[in-house]
């Protein structure tokens, strides 16, 4: 990556992925948050400077600056990445960490964080503005689409369709070719063995609506 990133959001999220970027050598700018009590505050030689709709940082998206949403309320995170959509015609750049293993065949959007021992394997397909955590399996053929949550260690098995807007707790199983509704919450440690409706919640081995 050419340029220096924006990162929006300076919480443990938004620390996990400056980590991630200067890793791979990627020039951090900085970090934006709308919390005050962490304006000024230094993460080693990177600042939190201001809020994430300051036009002095938001003009700086584009020609010579790219931007990552490290924020994981859904809401903020779409708020954010339609602003710089809309504002700066830019979409996030992807933020995937060097210990994480991509298939050459494997599909992935716009701004996902991919965390470190991540495995994604053959034709499995990752939408946009995903965030998945350290340690995940997104197995052949599954599909998350946009603005998934997948926590620590979780296993998405071949065939998985999880959709918009899902969120997996840490050490899930979904079972191969089981379907996950938009907006549903699966409980961490779950052992999902049938489809989830949309905006359901699930929770237990077998996974149980609560």
């Amino acid at each position: 990556m050419e340029n220096p990133v924006l990162i929006f959001g300076a919480g443990s999220l938004g620390l996990t992925v400056l980590d991630l970027f200067q890793r791979n050598n990627v020039v951090v700018y900085g970090l934006l948050d709308d919390n005050k009590e962490l304006h000024g505050k230094e993460y080693g030689d990177i600042s939190v400077l201001g809020e994430t709709d300051d036009d002095g940082f938001l003009k700086l998206i584009g020609q010579k600056c790219e931007a990552f949403v490290a924020i994981s309320d859904g809401r903020v995170r779409k708020r954010l990445v339609k602003m710089l959509n809309e504002r700066r015609k830019v979409q996030p750049v992807n933020a995937i960490h060097d210990t994480a293993i991509v298939s050459a065949t494997a599909t992935i959007g716009h701004g996902n964080l991919i965390a470190a021992r991540v495995v994604i394997n053959p034709f499995a397909e990752v939408g946009q503005h995903c965030i998945i955590q350290s340690g995940v399996v997104i197995e052949s053929q599954a599909k998350l689409g946009d603005y998934v949550q997948v926590g620590t260690g979780s296993m998405i098995n071949s065939g998985v369709t999880v959709g918009e807007g899902a969120f997996i707790g840490s050490g899930a199983t979904i079972v191969a070719g089981v379907t996950i509704g938009k907006n549903a919450r699966i409980g961490a440690g779950s052992v999902v063995i049938e489809s989830v409706d949309a905006g359901a919640t699930v929770f237990g081995n077998p996974a149980k609506a609560l």
